[in-house]
């Protein structure tokens, strides 16, 4: 790979993030959280995209300032087109656009997705890449998908959420629980303290590689009412161990299907990426299928598992090196799949 220097842009959901590659090193990766959606229990999409119109600027002008590097050495701009709030991607995208025509640099789009997947070939994000043919479970709170990449731009879905994600369920049942939001790190926090068998909770039974959350979710609701009839205190009496046995639930839904396509199609290369890939018991869980089934796991840096800038420079790298450019009239997509962003227009 060459010495390019590429900026990218990340402005999917409610962090703004700019980051600076220079062939596969990140020079800089800088975000700014947006803490206002704390006291909404959730992402509010119109309070996100005002806030990355305040902060796009100063994200993308800090991080060419600590990559030590001037704007007229950039070679392109990448940015994510998709998927993700519409209002949020309109303000990476009409920035990028313009950055990229006052720069006379070409344009480059990015699918967020796939952006997840090849963080792993940022050159610190792991010892050492995948190898192709791998398998990746791309969790976060908006998307959970197990994905067969045979290559960088050759990518095919085989498993799905039929409804909720799995950092959605974390956060829905942590409402439950009356955790602040985002709750997926809270119950990750807890759970140390936690008793993971203390309670059980129901499973879903599809018979493919798809996921669903929402049957747990519904159980964990069930369950918590009824027990607060008896005892009034039961959650703050249990919250550890309440904590720590959904946390359970949902990696080993994550896992099992994870398991049951690595055997069927024989890989033992399997990697994680998203929001989600940072719980704590999914990480034990990926090395303990190292040692008990012979996996080579690859399991990114904690900065590259967020919503990151640095992920969407990765990919506009080797877009770049491919000559695949965007032309000004493309656009934003809140829905944008990984394979419909291998379809040459």
């Amino acid at each position: 790979m060459n010495n390019s220097i590429i900026l990218g842009i990340e402005s999917s959901c409610d962090d703004t993030s700019a980051a600076v590659i220079r062939g596969n090193k990140i020079l800089s990766n800088i975000a700014a959280n947006q803490e206002i959606h704390n006291e909404y229990g959730g992402v509010v999409p119109e309070l996100a995209s005002r806030a990355h119109q305040q902060n796009i600027i100063p994200v993308v002008e800090k991080s060419v300032s600590q990559a030590n590097i001037q704007q007229k050495d950039i070679s392109a701009v990448g940015f994510t087109r998709g998927p993700g709030l519409l209002g949020s991607l309109l303000v990476g995208t009409s920035f990028a656009k313009s950055l990229a025509m006052s720069l006379g640099v070409p344009l480059i789009e990015v699918n967020h997705l796939q952006a997840h997947i090849l963080a792993h070939f940022i050159e610190d994000a792991n010892i050492m890449p995948p190898k192709f043919p791998f398998l990746c479970l791309t969790v976060s709170g908006g998307h959970t998908m197990i994905v067969l990449v045979k290559d960088y731009f050759d990518m095919e879905i085989i498993g799905r959420t039929t409804d909720d994600a799995a950092g959605e369920a974390f956060d829905k049942i942590g409402k439950i629980f009356g955790l602040d939001y985002p709750a997926g790190p809270i119950i990750d926090k807890l759970s140390k303290n936690g008793n993971e068998n203390s309670f059980q909770f129901n499973k879903p039974r599809l018979e493919n590689y798809d996921y669903s959350f929402s049957g747990i979710k519904t159980s964990v609701l069930y369950f918590i009412q009824k027990e607060i009839k008896k005892n009034p205190d039961f959650i703050r009496e249990n919250i550890d161990d309440l904590c720590a046995s959904v946390q359970r639930s949902i990696v080993e839904i994550l896992m099992e299907k994870l398991e049951k396509a690595s055997k069927n199609l024989n890989i033992n290369e399997v990697a994680i990426a998203g929001g989600v890939s940072a719980n704590s018991a999914l990480r034990a869980a990926m090395q303990k299928n190292a040692e008990n089934l012979g996996w080579n796991i690859y399991i990114p840096k904690f900065e590259y598992t967020t919503d990151n800038a640095a992920m969407i420079a990765m990919v506009a790298q080797l877009k770049f090196q491919r000559g695949e450019f965007s032309d000004l009239s493309v656009s934003a997509t809140a829905r944008y799949d990984i394979e419909e962003s291998f379809k040459k227009p």
